[in-house]
């Protein structure tokens, strides 16, 4: 699923087949959702430029990187484009306040790790070979290390 389909539309319908009904969100909340928003569009557009510069490729599926990117982000955590979407829908559960959101965030980040697991990480392996493997026993797949790691 695209970005823009996991943040925008998916959600969009959601809260119009539910019973949603807006509530002004509390000062907190908004700041919390003002915060999370622009870290994870920062997170998503950072590893989208590094994935079109130093990957030579797309996120999308039909034109993946070229070369294996351990750049920026990547170099703390394995799937911080992931984590960017997940904090704006994170940001998105703080400004409507809506449990159906906070539902749809959880099942996402479900599907992908089941995704990262089963599919994509044995993909990686194929293609970048020792270079993946070693990358994925030194950088965590969801909580971002302390430390940069290179490769």
């Amino acid at each position: 699923m695209l970005p823009f389909n996991v943040i925008i539309v998916i959600p969009a319908l959601i809260l119009y087949f539910s019973d949603y009904t807006y509530k002004t969100p509390n000062t907190l909340s908004l700041i919390i959702s003002l915060i999370l928003l622009s870290m994870g569009i920062f997170l998503l557009a950072w590893t989208i430029i590094l994935f079109y510069n130093v990957g030579k490729g797309t996120l999308a599926p039909w034109n993946p990187p070229k070369n294996f990117v351990v750049k920026g982000p990547y170099r703390y955590v394995r799937n911080p484009m992931i984590i960017g979407v997940l904090l704006m829908l994170f940001a998105e559960y703080f400004l409507l306040n809506s449990v159906e959101i906070l539902s749809w965030a959880l099942l996402v980040f479900v599907i992908n790790t089941i995704y990262f697991y089963l599919f994509e990480e044995k993909q990686l392996e194929k293609k970048f070979k020792q270079d993946y493997k070693r990358y994925k026993e030194n950088v965590p797949m969801w909580i971002p290390r302390f430390k940069a790691w290179d490769l």
